[in-house]
């Protein structure tokens, strides 16, 4: 489950139309915010000691071009207060991991501020998923801050899901929803195979579930057992895997991936073609684009539903799963170029 102290802070809010803006903005200056407002660097404190080097370097790199304020957080109630003083206009930059960046979208979001405020990234975790997708290098704390001040404001698509929260990266239900929890324990040995193997290893016990699928409120045609659908504004997932490897946040289209690998050998194929993106190619697997995208379970898994994986975390079980694109919802600096 995700881990949220203070669950309420960030309710839903699916009652909120999604916003009408521009999906690209790749012109925008960074001169239309006042030179005397300070950047703030948002800081889990929860990292501890160990990444005070990392930031103070952070800071410094930053503040060869911008004034420069530290929040530091200790949960979610600090991450709104902090986010809820930043002057309308400025930039709040991110050093984390996807964890991170879900957490200061989401908290923006409940605060009405999406728009409000642009978010720099500074890679700083075990994931980086998000970073890759935009160009961020994640090798180099210093490096990115010192970068960002020259990057370009972009906008970018949000995902909502159906109980009102948001995906920043990806979300998906079947065999994706365990596979990012079994891969933990190989990520650290090998890297971007890890997710493949716990992908395999979470694959070998499962059979698939019944369901169907709707893109843009067409169904997709039922190929079997569905054994993963997957979701996403981000190309990777679970440190590198490239799940949906044409997925672009900046398109105003959500990248889908359906899979009904349900035998043995099919299964262990699709997770080993995971690791270089080729897992869209077979002939069980089926890539789509859309703006809405619903899986409604059918036969047996109807009694308890199944848990999705939204940005990483597990999701209670459900027995529909439904996602919203939201095109231009927030302001993000990207590498010029990107």
């Amino acid at each position: 489950m995700r881990q949220a102290p203070l669950a309420g802070l960030l309710r839903p809010q699916s009652s909120r139309p999604g916003p009408t803006v521009s999906n690209v903005n790749p012109s925008a200056s960074r001169d239309d915010q006042p030179a005397t407002t300070p950047w703030t660097v948002v800081v889990n404190s929860a990292a501890g000691s160990s990444a005070d080097g990392v930031v103070d370097a952070v800071v410094a790199a930053l503040q060869e071009s911008v004034e420069v304020e530290v929040a530091r957080t200790e949960d979610l109630d600090d991450l709104a207060d902090a986010l809820a003083k930043v002057p309308s206009g400025a930039t709040v930059v991110t050093l984390g991991g996807d964890g991170s960046l879900h957490a200061v979208v989401s908290a923006l979001d409940h605060l009405d501020r999406l728009r409000d405020v642009v978010v720099g990234l500074v890679p700083l975790g075990t994931g980086n998923d998000f970073a890759r997708t935009i160009g961020v290098a994640a090798d180099d704390p210093a490096a990115a801050a010192r970068d960002l001040p020259t990057a370009t404001e972009r906008d970018v698509d949000l995902i909502r899901a159906d109980d009102g929260s948001v995906v920043v990266n990806a979300a998906h239900v079947g065999v994706g929803a365990d596979a990012a929890v079994a891969a933990k324990p190989w990520k650290e040995r090998f890297g971007i195979i890890g997710y493949g193997v716990g992908a395999i290893a979470s694959g070998f016990s499962a059979e698939g579930f019944r369901g169907e699928v709707h893109v843009d409120g067409t169904k997709v045609p039922v190929r079997g057992r569905l054994l993963q659908v997957a979701v996403g504004n981000g190309r990777y997932v679970g440190g590198g895997a490239p799940l949906l490897p044409n997925a672009d946040p900046f398109d105003g289209r959500l990248d889908v991936v359906v899979s009904w690998a349900d035998k043995p050998l099919r299964r262990l194929k699709y997770a080993w073609k995971l690791r270089s993106g080729r897992h869209v190619e077979g002939d069980d697997t089926e890539p789509l684009r859309g703006t809405t995208l619903s899986v409604l379970v059918r036969g047996s898994a109807l009694e308890e539903g199944i848990p999705g994986n939204s940005d990483g975390e597990l999701t209670d079980p459900a027995t529909t799963h439904s996602w919203t694109l939201e095109p231009g919802a927030w302001r993000l600096l990207v590498p010029t170029g990107r």
